[in-house]
């Protein structure tokens, strides 16, 4: 017969375990949230710790205001000036070539599934905004993307307006850590961590990444091109970091954008 002290211990062990289960489930789901953070702020963060796609920079390189925190929502002077006309076939296949002097990238775009971007490229492209930008950014741990589209070269330009997230679903349902996979070769969106605020920057995937299905993925890459980005990975981060200027300095040339 359990006596009444054995029963007190029996209980107090199995408050215990599942105190213990308890704070095992909740360090579980911090190391989840914070992987998925750290993934995010991976492509969020300019390397300067600004935003870069709030418009707090206009098209023409003129400052408007100060760059916004990494969170912030679009600027005022973002938000007043719309994006472009629609001007693309909506049903139509298009490609953005970019010439560079890292070798020439060629991306399939499908304007059924991401309208708003397409057009927003061809329409940047045909003004010759992204001519001679640098690619201001290779990340080499977490997630392995190479991002470009910042006039400024800094990560804190963009066009003076923004765009909608598109084709979130794209690329599957999140898992149970909240990312979905970023294959290599896919071209995205960069944003500054808030719905909408696309502007100018994209980032080029060249190895599957894990991110959080919060980036608009719009193109993909043909295999020359990609293999132009790994031969560029290949050279590592200024100064051997794992984030920052990629060591091996990437312009674009010349981009044009194109119905197929």
């Amino acid at each position: 017969m359990v006596s009444s002290e054995q029963r007190r211990r029996q209980l107090a062990r199995e408050k215990f375990e599942r105190q213990q289960q308890r704070r095992e489930a909740a360090r579980r789901k911090a190391r989840r949230r914070n992987t998925v953070i750290a993934a995010t702020l991976a492509v969020v963060v300019a390397a300067g710790g600004v935003a870069f796609a709030t418009g707090a920079f206009s098209g023409d390189g003129a400052k408007k205001s100060d760059a916004a925190a990494p969170s912030a929502s679009p600027s005022s002077s973002a938000s007043s000036t719309p994006e472009p006309k629609m001007a693309v076939d909506a049903k139509a296949k298009y490609a953005m070539a970019l010439k560079t002097n890292a070798g020439d990238i060629s991306v399939a775009m499908d304007a059924a599934k991401t309208p708003h971007t397409v057009n927003s490229f061809k329409y940047l492209a045909d003004k010759g905004y992204f001519n001679n930008t640098k690619c201001h950014r290779l990340t080499a741990q977490g997630i392995y993307v190479l991002q470009c589209g910042d006039p400024q070269g800094t990560g804190s330009g963009g066009p003076g307006y923004t765009i909608p997230d598109e084709n979130l679903t794209g690329l599957g349902k999140a898992g149970a850590d909240g990312t979905v996979t970023y294959p290599a070769g896919t071209v995205a969106m960069a944003n500054t961590g808030q719905a909408h605020t696309g502007g100018s920057q994209f980032f080029l995937v060249y190895k599957d990444s894990k991110l959080p299905p919060t980036y608009t993925p719009f193109g993909t890459m043909d295999a020359a091109g990609l293999k132009a980005v790994e031969d560029v990975a290949k050279e590592g981060v200024e100064g051997g970091a794992g984030d920052g200027a990629p060591k091996k300095a990437v312009t674009v040339e010349k981009a044009a954008v194109t119905k197929q």
